[in-house]
């Protein structure tokens, strides 16, 4: 017998469901007028990443009759690399994404990811790529989209007078304190530039017209190269794009240098161990597709939070069907 008080319904309407198909016929034209390609790559991978900020969700599979933990991919990028490094050219994919128990208002541990490569684009000509994009998708809601470049350095001392690129880990917990975020986060610096960040920057940006933000603190390197700033200041060569204060796009000027990045790996899994985090596997595919890879950049978008933008929504449920807690 049918239980009629379980709520079986999506928690998005129709015109939802229909502005999401819209979006994907969009974006699959633009790119096929740039003769971008759409690739697809599995979802579980026998590597996942190490970052100590996102946590990848295990499944175990048999291979060859054998039981392995693999891990639902928290982006498709790695294996999106291995295909340029065999000659694919520019590519892009939409796939689903996993990130273990981040669920809110703009969070669910299950979403759609938008990710484009573009072999010898600097970020600047990315910006611009990403801009046209924009410029498609955002049409009826904005009209002509332009957006402004800040600097992640600018974007912090204007809201909280404090420099992170040489902020002390103390004037770091001091300006915590000073607005109230009173989280003891130990000696994890990142951790507190995160939290002011998060907290009583990114909420600012992108009202009177999306903000590309660029050159983030050395500890945000991931998978990008670094360099020095115009203060002689070392930063990373990436941007992230902000909408009505979503983070909607993270894009990098790729390091395509495998012995850096095998370094970053390791460093991170290092940091792992000692914060009691599960010990990710190294992925040697990509290390070893690397050194074949063409210079590009690269930039990851949340299909999703770009929909709450189209369609004037404050939660993420009412545009996806069926989130985490329901599905």
């Amino acid at each position: 017998m049918n239980d009629s008080r379980i709520k079986y319904q999506p928690t998005c309407d129709l015109n939802a469901l229909k502005a999401r198909a819209k979006m994907y016929a969009q974006l699959r034209q633009f790119f096929s007028e740039r003769n971008v390609l759409e690739v697809e790559t599995p979802v579980l991978s026998q590597a996942g990443v190490t970052d100590i900020h996102l946590a990848s969700v295990q499944a175990l599979r048999h291979i060859g009759g054998r039981k392995q933990t693999h891990y639902l991919q928290t982006s498709p990028e790695f294996a999106m690399k291995r295909l340029l490094a065999s000659g694919s050219g520019a590519i892009y994919q939409i796939c689903k994404v996993f990130r273990d128990d981040e669920h809110g208002r703009k969070h669910n541990s299950e979403f759609t990811m938008l990710e484009w490569y573009r072999p010898e684009f600097s970020l600047k000509d990315l910006m611009l790529e990403v801009t046209d994009l924009l410029d498609v998708v955002l049409a009826q809601r904005f009209g002509e989209v332009r957006p402004t470049i800040y600097s992640y350095k600018h974007a912090f001392m204007d809201r909280l007078d404090l420099n992170p690129l040489k902020a002390s880990l103390q004037e770091l917990k001091d300006a915590c304190h000073r607005v109230g975020l009173n989280l003891d986060l130990g000696n994890d610096r990142l951790g507190y530039i995160d939290l002011l960040f998060s907290h009583m920057v990114e909420p600012s940006l992108g009202f009177d017209t999306p903000v590309f933000l660029t050159d983030f603190p050395p500890e945000m390197a991931s998978l990008a190269k670094t360099r020095i700033d115009a203060d002689g200041e070392l930063v990373v060569a990436r941007f992230e794009l902000y909408i009505e204060g979503l983070e909607l796009a993270n894009a990098y000027d790729e390091l395509i240098d495998a012995n850096v990045l095998r370094s970053r790996f390791e460093d991170d899994n290092a940091e792992r161990e000692k914060l009691g985090l599960h010990v990710m596997p190294i992925d040697e595919y990509l290390l070893a597709a690397l050194p074949n890879m063409p210079e590009c950049s690269g930039i990851a978008l949340g299909i999703d939070r770009l929909l709450m933008v189209v369609q004037n929504q404050m939660k993420l449920e009412k545009v996806i069907s069926f989130p985490a807690e329901v599905s």
